[in-house]
């Protein structure tokens, strides 16, 4: 048994160190950064465990557009989104994996699929308020909607692709993408959805083959969406927000569950926020967050939409 099926089969793989540096915001109060040493890589380079694994969701548009600046003149609070990708195994960075992100806008819609989406905004509502605590501060308000975690593959019903887009990670194992802060709707929590696919290639038309070796969420520290709530237009939505803890999908372990790195200057979030992570991932599994998961070895493609 080589070191990556012992560690599979104990249900304990490794993800290395996120981008560093000031930190305005990393986790709510109660919650975990998530960061338990598990052991060291060949490049010395301390590791932790992987990336939680999640649901897909309904709203997923197979690598649909590779570009970096992903916003489409959306409205909302600029956010440079960067993800390193590393063989959870030997803390390499993974070079040429394909790293797809999509999420709603600031009023709670996604692109493509708007007239089945939860949110819609309000206009004179009440955004949320007070300090987060470490307990939820009541129960989850109903099953997520579509557009959160569950829910079979939809087809979409628009040609609209804002705040969805694919990058392929370079020698380091690095990806940015230009976007906003996301919003919220009703039963989830602020959250960013992401797939990284290995084994594939660059074409004309996109990234083609390979299989996705993860899918999961990331996810925003409570201090940070009461903080972007005082901003316009989030501060227009109306729609009762499920805050972190109450959240039916986050795992609840910091970082290996999603929860990013923030940067922001204090008091002055709507001039930008910076997030990171590094995803820890297994290349030769295949998570494709459909509760249909093949592992290890099976072979699954993407390829690029219009």
């Amino acid at each position: 048994m080589t070191r990556r099926r012992l560690i599979v089969a104990g249900g304990a793989a490794a993800a290395a160190i996120g981008a560093g540096g000031a930190v305005v915001s990393t986790a709510s109060a109660g919650q975990s950064a998530g960061k338990t040493p598990a052991a060291a890589g060949a490049s010395g380079e301390v590791c932790y465990r992987l990336a939680s694994e999640t649901t897909e969701g309904p709203y997923y548009i197979d690598a649909d557009k590779i570009r970096k600046d992903i916003t489409e003149g959306k409205e909302g609070i600029p956010m440079t989104l960067r993800l390193k990708v590393i063989d959870s195994d030997t803390c390499k960075p993974l070079r040429n994996a394909a790293v797809d992100i999509w999420h709603c806008d600031a009023l709670g819609l996604y692109s493509g699929y708007e007239d089945l989406s939860g949110g819609g905004g309000g206009g004179g509502g009440t955004p949320p308020t007070g300090t987060p605590s470490d307990m939820p501060s009541g129960a989850p308000t109903g099953s997520p909607p579509p557009g959160g975690g569950g829910g079979g593959h939809q087809e979409p019903t628009d040609d609209k692709r804002y705040l969805r887009g694919t990058q392929v990670t370079d020698k380091s194992g690095f990806v940015e993408f230009k976007t906003i802060f996301p919003g919220w709707y009703q039963g989830r929590c602020v959250h960013i959805h992401t797939k990284v696919h290995v084994e594939g290639k660059l074409t004309d038309t996109g990234y083609e083959g390979g299989h996705a070796c993860h899918t999961g969420q990331l996810f925003f520290a409570e201090t940070a969406v009461l903080d972007s709530a005082k901003v316009a237009p989030y501060n227009t939505e109306t729609t009762v927000r499920t805050t972190l803890d109450e959240d039916t999908i986050y795992p609840g372990n910091g970082a290996e569950g999603g929860l990013l790195t923030l940067k922001y200057k204090k008091g002055q979030i709507a001039r930008g926020v910076h997030a990171s992570l590094t995803l820890g991932v297994d290349p030769d599994l295949t998570n494709e967050g459909t509760g249909g998961e093949v592992q290890p070895g099976a072979s699954a493609s993407t390829s690029a939409g219009s």
